[in-house]
């Protein structure tokens, strides 16, 4: 028979996305004051890339081209803490707008030694429901020494590029448990 345990801490990140006129500051300074309360300092950041390429699903409102990159944070937290976090950022992203268009999205996930989790208000067959409107999905899981695509993993987490950068994140992950 199974039995609770406690959970681990996971690593959480933003996939950050917005247009060209911001490249050059790519997250709003503006925005990380908000977010280091939470999660603390940005631990690893990924070079941006261009996003336009992989969708052209945000060019009506963001514009054109798109950027994207992944930020990863110092400080380690329950899970759960994603249905919190996909709010804040759900809010940031609106209060960071323009004539009712964002100028970033924001996509908060968590990463484990064995997946990486990403959060939606979007249901599918593939992902479950959390509470407040928030649906996680798998979108890699941990296998034979690198982090492997899924069915329903999107285009650019699919890059070499991209999974590598999960795969540094998930040392600085294992290194941060070994601190705990």
């Amino acid at each position: 028979m199974s039995k609770p345990k406690p959970v681990k801490p996971v690593l959480f990140f933003i996939a950050q996305t917005s247009s060209s006129k911001i490249k050059e500051d790519f997250l709003p300074q503006e925005l990380l004051p908000r977010l280091e309360p939470s999660l603390g300092m940005i631990a690893l950041q990924s070079e941006p890339y261009e996003f336009s390429q992989f969708t052209s699903y945000y060019e009506k409102e963001m514009g054109f081209p798109l950027f994207k990159s992944f930020l990863f944070f110092e400080i380690l937290r329950e899970p759960e803490f994603l249905v919190e976090l996909k709010h804040l950022c759900f809010y940031l992203e609106r209060e960071f707008s323009e004539e009712e268009k964002r100028l970033v999205n924001l996509d908060p996930g968590y990463l484990t030694l064995s997946k990486v989790v990403l959060s939606t208000f979007k249901d599918y067959a593939h992902r479950i429901y959390l509470g407040r409107g928030v649906y996680a999905e798998v979108e890699y899981v941990y296998w034979e020494g690198s982090f492997q695509v899924l069915p329903w993993t999107y285009p650019d987490y699919q890059e070499e590029k991209v999974i590598a950068m999960f795969n540094r994140a998930r040392e600085f992950y294992k290194e941060r448990l070994r601190c705990l």
